[in-house]
């Protein structure tokens, strides 16, 4: 049996407390951070919410952030709940830095972006925070303030965003990858999601009652929570106090709507069903429900039926906390984990506030903070956008008998580097500035003088129907085309796991909610643009256009969103927790959001592309005959000093090509390859420093840049060893040419931070 996955530390920042002290404090005395408003400023005075009660400016005194440094109110929680929970668990700087840090956002940084959107467009007054908007760019904040972790994510799946956090770090432990995992998750309340709800019609302009027959809504919240999970063995290395155990955790889609949940909570109940079984307990054996309780008509229908097909007539205590917090969003995960694992330190039920009444069929939700049992194992429900689902069992810490306790070596930091199992390239499909769903770029390739360019687009009616095609943006479309493509080809109907990286999302969405709320108010404002602009969306409607209830994650980490994504499969596969995976990488760029990216400093430079991606690969253990190739080995770093990025380049052994993620503008008229320092080199002199005398290979001449062009790269790279065949076009001058094609490593590289490794080899199937 695998050692446990042990907590030894937290951190929160909510509207009942700055951290778990204050916290635990209003949990036992009843009492509830929902207010009117305070420090948002939107014209919907009539919604009380529960605020983080510090203004923003308040929060950088306490964390000695500089007036006048570019920061966001979802950072500077983050920030703080992250660092109570590294002074709690003792991490040092030499633990952070083999530590992954894995935080969930939705609105990263809107609430600067809502503020200076129409700055952003006519002015240059305030274009640091355009850097500042999306996900990514809030994580790596918070965790930058931390120190220099080995890898850092961002998953982005709506109110279970922080939930499954929670889970890749649980993987990233599990697969030996990493010995300490942070994870958690931080989000701000902001005009764009408070009127995104409010087109929904779910908010209560009275103080919310989940459970109760009354309900009306939901109150929306803020706020930071931060768990540091550990091996057993690196705990006891350290002198660690375990706080609680991991005993289990599951995701799954409800696949039912985009908004709504279904009618029988079937993502819910196999969401909870799956971590019972993981954690190898039953239903008995759960003393506390921590329900996901949003208090919308829909919500708490569904979810109780799902506890009731769970649990039958042995229905635990269950409550939800919302009416405490207000529902935290994205955050919502984490900061309900900390409040499980205040329950179960303290031993109390947290309360149900404001339930009265009695649903028909519903359940009785706690109204006695008294246990009549002790508490031992408690289950923990995040549900999102999308039937997005997850559930964690979290269990009392008891210390193994004295002969269990061995030592166990220190785990190298890349256990997972090479595949304990196969995994193959079944089929890879894309979407882009070249020709869609087709390979006819290898021989006739596009090549574009333009710094801009949409992606040619197909006829979608072979993939969709009209009447559903009209309801969708074109990113959707390409999306959900090239999924069904590459399900086609692969032969795989269903995929055990749908994960999607998008650095932007449906960004047109998210201009037009933006774009009205600057120049025409919060009023009429319209909820299919919300609905669209949340960043899962594009993963669940994959699921629920296919009807698959398997794990569904998205990453949001700038132009390492794919990179995040893929090694989320890769973890899974290896683990044998999925053993098919459908990747996607889908971004598209409007022609507002280029102009931004220019002014940013990410795009517009001579001689670069900037395009769409929409690239599907699927992943499977099982090799077919029409399997393009394999990957023998992925790794990730953030951060890496010189030293460890040779080390790896040495670990990645000799290969046939490198495929850079250089573009046309860092590749000069001479380009030959030259042993120089690391230390501030352009991006193709690192690269030819690193695998010095191998060809270089290049795709964003053709393909263009985008966030999730990463994805591309794979898929090139596959179609190339299946084939046997590189375009010239992708031969980088003076860099030599492949003599063979059986070994290809994939080498990207995101701001000079982020570099990811992943390496394809050729596959002949023994028929």
């Amino acid at each position: 049996m695998s050692e446990p996955i042990l907590i030894t530390g937290m951190g929160i920042v909510s509207a009942i407390g700055l951290n778990t002290a204050e916290t635990a404090a209003a949990l036992r005395t009843g009492r509830t951070g929902i207010r009117p408003l305070r420090y948002l400023h939107t014209a919907h005075s009539e919604f009380p919410v529960g605020e983080v009660q510090l203004s923003t400016d308040e929060m950088a005194r306490r964390l000695g952030i500089p007036d006048g440094q570019p920061r966001t109110r979802t950072a500077l929680m983050g920030m703080m709940a992250l660092d109570q929970a590294i002074h709690q668990a003792r991490l040092t700087a030499a633990d952070i830095a083999r530590a992954a840090f894995v935080s969930g956002t939705t609105v990263g940084g809107m609430d600067m972006s809502e503020q200076y959107y129409i700055d952003f467009l006519t002015n240059d007054l305030h274009n640091a925070y355009i850097a500042q908007h999306d996900c990514g760019a809030c994580t790596e904040s918070i965790a930058d303030y931390a120190g220099s972790f080995a890898s850092v994510s961002t998953l982005s799946t709506a109110c279970s965003s922080a939930a499954n956090a929670i889970v890749n770090g649980a993987n990233v432990l599990s697969s030996g990858l990493h010995e300490i995992a942070v994870v958690g998750g931080s989000e701000s309340l902001t005009k764009f999601h408070l009127n995104g709800f409010n087109s929904l019609m779910i908010l209560d302009r009275e103080a919310c009652r989940p459970f109760d027959q009354t309900r009306a809504g939901l109150n929306l919240g803020e706020g930071a929570a931060y768990l540091v999970l550990e091996t057993a063995a690196s705990a006891r290395r350290r002198g660690a106090k375990p706080l609680a155990v991991l005993e289990g955790y599951a995701n799954a889609c409800d696949a039912f709507h985009q908004t709504a949940s279904s009618p029988d909570g079937q993502g819910a109940y196999l969401a909870m069903q799956q971590a019972l079984a993981d954690a190898h307990l039953s239903p008995a054996d759960i003393d506390y429900v921590n329900a996901h309780g949003t208090a919308t008509p829909n919500n708490d229908v569904s979810e109780s039926q799902a506890l009731k097909r769970l649990f039958g007539n042995n229905l635990p205590p269950v409550s939800s906390t919302k009416a405490f917090t207000g529902h935290t969003t994205s955050s919502s995960g984490s900061i309900e984990a900390v409040i499980c694992l205040l329950a179960l330190q303290q031993q109390f039920l947290p309360l149900n506030l404001g339930w009265q009444h009695q649903m028909p069929d519903g359940i009785t939700p706690v109204t006695n903070s008294t246990p009549q049992r002790p508490l031992r194992h408690v289950l923990c429900n995040s549900f999102g956008f999308g039937g997005n689902d997850t559930s964690l069992v979290l269990g009392s810490f008891s210390a193994p008998p004295a002969e269990e306790a061995t030592e166990v070596p220190a785990l190298s930091g890349s256990a997972l580097g090479h595949a304990k199992s196969e995994v193959y390239v079944a089929a890879a499909t894309q979407i882009s500035i070249q020709q869609g769903l087709s390979e006819a770029w290898m021989d006739t390739p596009i090549l574009y003088d333009e710094p801009y360019v949409r992606s040619l687009d197909i006829d979608f009616k072979q993939w969709i129907a009209p009447s559903a095609s009209r309801r969708m943006g074109k990113l959707l479309k390409r999306a959900l085309s090239t999924s069904l493509s590459a399900m086609q080809s692969s032969g795989i109907a269903h995929p055990d796991a749908i994960i999607t990286g998008t650095g932007l999302g449906c960004i047109e969405n998210t201009e037009l909610l933006l774009a009205h709320l600057c120049t025409e108010g919060e009023e009429n404002c319209k909820p299919t643009p919300f609905m669209q602009s949340t960043h899962n969306t594009i993963s669940s409607l994959i699921g629920i256009s296919t009807h698959s209830h398997g794990y569904n994650a998205t990453y949001a980490h700038k132009d390492a969103s794919f990179d995040c994504a893929l090694e989320d499969a890769w973890l899974q596969l290896q683990l044998g927790r999925v053993h098919t995976a459908l990747v996607g990488g889908h971004d598209e760029l409007t022609p507002t959001y280029f102009s931004l990216l220019c002014k940013a400093g990410y795009l517009g430079h001579p001689g670069q592309v900037a395009g769409e991606s929409a690239v599907s690969i699927m992943f499977n253990t099982t090799p077919t005959p029409d399997a393009l190739c394999r990957i023998t080995r992925f790794e990730r770093c953030y951060r890496p000093t010189t030293a460890t990025l040779l080390q790896l380049a040495t670990e990645v052994g000799p290969v046939d090509a490198v495929m850079t993620a250089v573009n046309p503008a860092d590749i000069p008229v001479s380009a030959a390859p030259a042993a120089a320092d690391l230390s501030h080199p352009s991006p193709l002199l690192e690269v030819a420093t690193l695998f010095p005398d191998t060809p270089l290979l290049q795709f964003k001449n053709i393909f263009g840049e985008s966030y999730t062009a990463y994805g591309l790269a794979i898929y090139a790279t596959a179609h190339i060893l299946h084939r046997q065949h590189v375009p010239k076009a992708m031969l980088i001058p003076d860099h030599g040419q492949p003599a063979a094609l059986g070994r290809i490593l994939v080498l990207n590289q995101s701001g000079g931070k982020d570099y990811t490794f992943t390496v394809l080899e050729r596959y002949i199937h023994n028929s």
